[in-house]
């Protein structure tokens, strides 16, 4: 089953940084939004996966980040994988973000999320993220 590691990212404002993925029809969920991060490679930990995957779309080093929690999905994605979710914060002004993939980032407000239009099973995954923080 594929692994996947990806960060939910946060400013002091508690709004949460997605990227618009590419439009492309050769990629799964083409101009939807989505966190960062990635496959885990072979022979990489979660961590690791992590911390590559942040540096290579948005050039930035991360040394802080939390565990937030372990998916196993099995339907309703592009395919079966399970995704390790982090947390972190990010207190960058919008047009200071390098985004290196995708088309553009964008922080939304805990009130925006649920109009978000996700790529594949994400917005419950963020959803339930607010829902604990409260």
């Amino acid at each position: 089953m594929k692994k996947i590691a990806a960060i939910i990212l946060e400013n002091d404002n508690r709004e949460i940084l997605l990227y618009l993925r590419d439009n492309k029809p050769d990629i799964p969920f083409p101009n939807y939004w989505d966190l960062i991060g990635g496959h885990v490679e072979e022979g990489e930990t979660p961590e690791e996966a992590l911390i590559r995957e942040v540096k290579e779309e948005l050039d930035i080093d991360l040394k802080e980040y939390t565990f937030y929690k372990k998916f196993e999905w099995l339907t309703g994605d592009a395919y079966n994988n399970i995704k390790y979710i982090y947390s972190g914060r990010i207190n960058l002004p919008i047009e200071e973000i390098t985004l290196l993939e995708g088309v553009r980032a964008q922080y939304f407000s805990k009130e925006e999320i649920p109009n978000v239009k996700f790529a594949n099973i994400l917005k419950s995954i963020v959803m339930e993220y607010i829902s604990d923080r409260k």
